[in-house]
Protein backbone atom coordinates (compact mmCIF):
# COMPACT_ATOMS: atom_id res chain seq x y z
CA UNK A 1 0.00 0.00 0.00
CA UNK A 2 1.51 3.37 -0.95
CA UNK A 3 2.47 5.86 2.10
CA UNK A 4 1.30 9.16 1.88
CA UNK A 5 2.82 12.10 4.67
CA UNK A 6 0.59 14.27 5.67
CA UNK A 7 0.28 17.38 8.33
CA UNK A 8 -2.45 17.25 10.90
CA UNK A 9 -3.43 19.87 13.87
CA UNK A 10 -2.72 18.32 17.55
CA UNK A 11 -6.62 18.29 17.94
CA UNK A 12 -7.03 16.10 15.21
CA UNK A 13 -4.14 13.91 16.19
CA UNK A 14 -5.48 13.53 19.72
CA UNK A 15 -8.83 12.62 18.15
CA UNK A 16 -7.33 9.99 16.15
CA UNK A 17 -5.70 8.66 18.83
CA UNK A 18 -8.53 8.61 21.49
CA UNK A 19 -10.70 7.12 18.55
CA UNK A 20 -7.67 4.01 18.83
CA UNK A 21 -7.73 4.26 22.04
CA UNK A 22 -11.17 3.48 22.79
CA UNK A 23 -11.37 0.72 20.66
CA UNK A 24 -13.30 2.31 17.87
CA UNK A 25 -10.43 1.61 15.53
CA UNK A 26 -7.74 -0.55 14.91
CA UNK A 27 -5.57 2.24 13.93
CA UNK A 28 -4.26 5.71 13.31
CA UNK A 29 -4.59 4.42 9.81
CA UNK A 30 -7.83 2.54 9.63
CA UNK A 31 -8.95 6.07 10.73
CA UNK A 32 -7.81 8.06 8.58
CA UNK A 33 -8.86 5.49 5.24
CA UNK A 34 -12.64 5.23 6.83
CA UNK A 35 -11.86 9.35 6.70
CA UNK A 36 -10.86 9.27 2.85
CA UNK A 37 -13.82 7.01 2.15
CA UNK A 38 -16.16 9.20 3.13
CA UNK A 39 -14.71 12.35 1.57
CA UNK A 40 -14.59 10.29 -1.88
CA UNK A 41 -18.09 9.20 -1.58
CA UNK A 42 -19.39 12.87 -0.25
CA UNK A 43 -17.56 14.09 -3.18
CA UNK A 44 -19.10 11.67 -5.79
CA UNK A 45 -22.37 12.11 -4.56
CA UNK A 46 -22.09 16.10 -4.38
CA UNK A 47 -21.02 16.18 -7.66
CA UNK A 48 -18.68 19.06 -6.49
CA UNK A 49 -14.86 18.95 -6.70
CA UNK A 50 -12.22 19.15 -3.36
CA UNK A 51 -12.91 22.92 -3.53
CA UNK A 52 -16.47 22.91 -2.91
CA UNK A 53 -16.32 20.21 -0.26
CA UNK A 54 -13.30 22.79 1.96
CA UNK A 55 -16.40 24.49 2.24
CA UNK A 56 -18.67 24.83 5.39
CA UNK A 57 -21.75 22.64 3.54
CA UNK A 58 -22.71 21.08 0.10
CA UNK A 59 -25.09 23.48 -2.31
CA UNK A 60 -28.21 22.40 -2.22
CA UNK A 61 -28.57 21.23 1.35
CA UNK A 62 -26.44 18.34 1.66
CA UNK A 63 -24.42 17.64 4.47
CA UNK A 64 -20.86 18.78 4.88
CA UNK A 65 -18.46 16.47 5.12
CA UNK A 66 -17.43 16.67 9.01
CA UNK A 67 -21.02 16.09 9.66
CA UNK A 68 -20.91 13.16 7.31
CA UNK A 69 -18.07 11.80 9.09
CA UNK A 70 -19.31 12.36 13.10
CA UNK A 71 -23.10 10.67 11.61
CA UNK A 72 -21.31 7.89 10.36
CA UNK A 73 -18.55 8.00 13.96
CA UNK A 74 -22.19 7.64 16.08
CA UNK A 75 -23.30 4.69 13.82
CA UNK A 76 -20.23 2.94 14.20
CA UNK A 77 -19.90 3.53 18.30
CA UNK A 78 -23.81 2.14 18.41
CA UNK A 79 -22.76 -0.88 16.35
CA UNK A 80 -19.61 -1.66 17.89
Amino acid sequence: MPMVTVSISPLQAADIRAAVDNGSYASSSEVVREALRLWDAARKVGGHDSEMLNQDCIPGGGKCVAEMFADHEAEHRRTA
